[in-house]
């Protein structure tokens, strides 16, 4: 209907006016059909696999509100998310697949998913400039990526076309004096911009109270990098070349990020990764060397799993049916899985919370991960995804994971042991002035 109207407007308006005809007929077609699709949806709930081993919900009247915020989030996104793409685009995306698959096969990149990474170079060449967004005072830092597909990967050319794409961007909050232990902290999907990061991962209270600098990444896709109408489009819309080298783009970007400060003396790093951070952040852990401390907040696992739990049995049996078979696809999504590859940190810096109802990164998605993180410190509260925010679990985990003379400490003995078994010594950590705020709930432990 949309490429209908188009045509029929086509060279009798003013393109400003098809523009606005097209989005008008867009969210027209999105209000009409979103009640079958949330219907559908709830249908097939009853599928989502279940952990025998999960805890599982208290049914309350907290819980039930809970579970309606991600209800309201999902119903706004597929309210206003792109349409599916056309058949001509479909079959675009299944050959690219195919070819995917053939080629992931060939160089090995399927037996051994971590071969798809290579190693980035260190940050030489970078922009940083104050900057302000509400009561929050920050370092805008940007700098070329530098990551592009390798050659013959299907979609390279595409991916390249993505201009704002090719360059990083992070939000840096800095102490004065001596160097401190830096969390870098990753969003989730429609996320990006400075206002709404830094209220998702309080890095007021990050900053102060546990007093560590902060680094919040910004995605690709999303905020300044930003391709489509919205922060976040492009990343997770079906085109799955597109979602595997956004992934892969991401977990490169945040290396140079990590080596930059590193450059600049940070005595440890933490990693703290929300929703679809969540799951960059298990990459991360696979594949970056050194880091302190990593949390999996509420995270997702398999995006073919997620597709699954969000798009209606029906449509992916008549997907399966016009050749997209979602195990293939999974496969080739082998190369950015984080349960396809081991974390690099200990077992006892690693870290995860999740909500037991949340409707958005069902619950057996972060199990999963807990269970290939080999079940360390796991925070399980009644709620759901957007309610993490106010879940006190949330915040007694990330004191425990994030206090900087913890993460200190651990970088003293990191280095005490390489010196001992010969193993290459990391740079001495700076020790901290003193007094440094200690969380209340570690204070009292001390």
């Amino acid at each position: 209907m949309v490429d209908w109207l188009t045509r029929v407007l086509s060279g009798v308006v003013p393109a400003a006016v098809q523009q606005g005809a097209q989005l008008g007929a867009e969210m027209a077609l999105r209000a009409a059909t979103l009640p079958g699709v949330m219907g559908l949806r709830w249908a097939g709930r009853a599928l989502a696999p279940v952990r025998h081993d999960m805890p599982r919900a208290k049914r309350s009247a907290t819980l039930a509100a809970k579970v309606a915020l991600d209800e309201l989030f999902f119903a706004s996104e597929a309210a206003s998310a792109a349409l599916a793409l056309g058949r001509r685009e479909w079959s675009r995306v299944r050959r690219e697949v195919e070819d995917a698959h053939a080629l992931f096969e060939t160089r090995g990149w399927l037996a051994d998913p971590a071969s798809y990474h290579a190693t980035p170079p260190r940050v030489r060449d970078a922009r940083e400039v104050d900057a302000r967004s509400g009561p929050w005072r920050f370092s805008h830092l940007s700098y070329a990526s530098g990551w592009a597909p390798s050659p013959g990967e299907p979609g390279r050319a595409r991916w390249l076309s993505y201009a704002p794409n090719q360059t990083a961007h992070a939000y840096l909050m800095r102490h004065s004096g001596p160097p401190r232990p830096w969390v870098v902290c990753v969003p989730g999907y429609r996320m990006g911009r400075p206002a709404v990061d830094f209220t998702g991962f309080r890095t007021s209270w990050l900053h102060k109270a546990l007093g560590v600098n902060v680094a919040v990444f910004v995605m690709p896709f999303h905020g300044p990098r930003t391709s489509g109408r919205r922060g976040g489009d492009g990343y997770l819309s079906g085109d799955f070349l597109d979602t595997i080298h956004a992934q892969a783009q991401a977990v490169w970007d945040l290396r140079r990020l990590i080596g930059r400060l590193r450059d600049e003396g940070a005595p440890a790093i933490g990693v703290h990764g929300v929703s679809l951070g969540g799951y960059t952040t298990a990459l991360l852990a696979a594949l970056e060397p050194g880091i302190e401390r990593a949390v999996l907040g509420i995270p997702a696992a398999c995006f073919a799993d997620l597709a699954r739990a969000h798009v209606p049995p029906a449509l992916l049996r008549a997907a399966e049916w016009l050749g997209f078979p979602i195990g293939t696809i999974e496969h080739v999504l082998r190369v950015v899985s984080p349960l396809a590859m081991p974390p690099r940190l200990a077992r006892e810096h690693r870290y995860i919370y999740a909500g037991i109802s949340d409707r958005l990164a069902p619950p057996h998605h972060a199990w999963d991960l807990w269970r290939h993180w080999e079940r360390p410190r796991v925070a399980w509260y009644q709620g759901g995804h957007v309610s993490f925010l106010m879940e006190p679990a949330v915040r007694h985990l990330l004191r425990e994971a994030f206090d900087a003379r913890s993460m200190l400490d651990q970088a003293h003995a990191a280095r005490r042991d390489a010196a001992m078994s010969g193993r290459d010594v990391p740079p001495t950590p700076t020790p901290l002035p003193r007094p440094l705020p200690r969380p209340p709930a570690l204070a009292a432990q001390a």
